[in-house]
């Protein structure tokens, strides 16, 4: 799918016709139809015409119905349509055609910074160049890129979008629980190395941060294509020595810096350690929790924050008290 990534990554100007109509919102319907006449069109079908003051900034939209239909003596300023959806020049075809799943228009005005039309695009350019990417089999792959899981949050009320993300954060209640539960289990342990109870927070938050870190790369790259087990496995092995530097970094830094703090070398070796260890498993689950929510068609958006960090949570307590219970307590 890498072929597909590039295409969909290209700036959407380098797909965008130039054949628009672009009218002055002072001029009468009739005037606007004489105008209309008098354009040289292509192959391109006309949607909508696009509405501008004086300054050539677009502010309104006009259908060729509302145009038909309307008095010929009436001002365009008073038929057009003054919400218009425009795509930044800026956006990539995937962000565009996302606009047209989002928003079911056919079609879209690309304008500059300084609102100006530059291109169109329209319904014809995603139903016909978008599948032309990759072959038959590609386009469940090119609809998952394209976005279609924004719909699940669009137009939402606030009751359903509080129905759709609060039982996800329902695991992070939850795993708070466990490691409360956890940190309890091993009291005996904390009360008799209290140096641990410094580092909790920070060796938690490098856990949660690299477990993040790989999340997001994750979904960058699951907008482009189906997890599979071999992409999987190659994305391990690229992950996992990444993590082993991070972490032997993040461990040399803290664990010498416990050490001329408190002269404890077995304090300094296992709160280095559980650093190496939970930063690990942080990428792995980072990794990991996305893949699968992916492959089993849920929103990683939504979805994989919360379980990543659940996850990660609970893993880095059991590993910090293991290696402290192991190496700090007297047998």
């Amino acid at each position: 799918m890498d072929h597909v990534s590039a295409k969909l990554n290209k700036p959407i100007l380098s797909v965008a016709h130039k054949e628009y109509v672009v009218l002055q919102k002072d001029l009468t319907v009739r005037e606007a139809l004489e105008n209309i006449r008098q354009t040289q069109f292509g192959e391109d079908a006309f949607y909508y015409f696009y509405i501008v003051n004086q300054d050539q900034q677009l502010i309104g939209i006009v259908t060729t119905r509302g145009l038909l239909s309307s008095d010929l003596d009436q001002k365009l300023s008073n038929i057009m349509t003054e919400k218009v959806i425009a795509i930044p020049e800026a956006f990539t075809i995937l962000e565009a055609c996302e606009s047209f799943v989002l928003y079911k228009y056919l079609a879209f005005p690309i304008v500059n910074k300084n609102n100006h039309i530059v291109g169109v695009i329209d319904i014809k350019f995603y139903a016909e160049e978008v599948f032309d990417i990759a072959g038959n089999e590609s386009r469940e792959k090119i609809f998952e890129a394209i976005g279609f899981h924004i719909l699940k949050l669009k137009d939402a009320s606030t009751l359903k979008a509080f129905r759709f993300r609060f039982p996800w954060l329902l695991t992070t209640i939850v795993s708070g629980f466990i490691c409360a539960i956890l940190v309890s289990i091993y009291e005996v342990t904390l009360a008799s190395a209290i140096i641990l109870a410094f580092f909790i927070t920070l060796i938690l938050a490098l856990g949660e941060s690299v477990s993040m870190q790989s999340m997001t790369l994750t979904i960058q790259s699951l907008r482009y294509l189906q997890p599979t087990f071999k992409w999987y496995v190659s994305a391990f092995r690229k992950e996992l020595p990444t993590a082993l530097m991070l972490g032997t970094a993040c461990s040399a830094l803290v664990g010498g810096i416990v050490f001329v703090w408190k002269g404890d070398i077995l304090a300094a070796f296992v709160i280095g350690g559980s650093i190496i260890l939970s930063l690990c498993m942080g990428s792995i689950i980072g990794l990991t929790v996305p893949s699968i929510l992916h492959a089993i068609r849920m929103d990683p958006k939504i979805s994989a924050g919360p379980l990543t960090l659940a996850f990660t949570d609970i893993f880095t307590i059991l590993c910090y008290f293991t290696l402290a219970k192991i190496f700090l307590l007297e047998p």
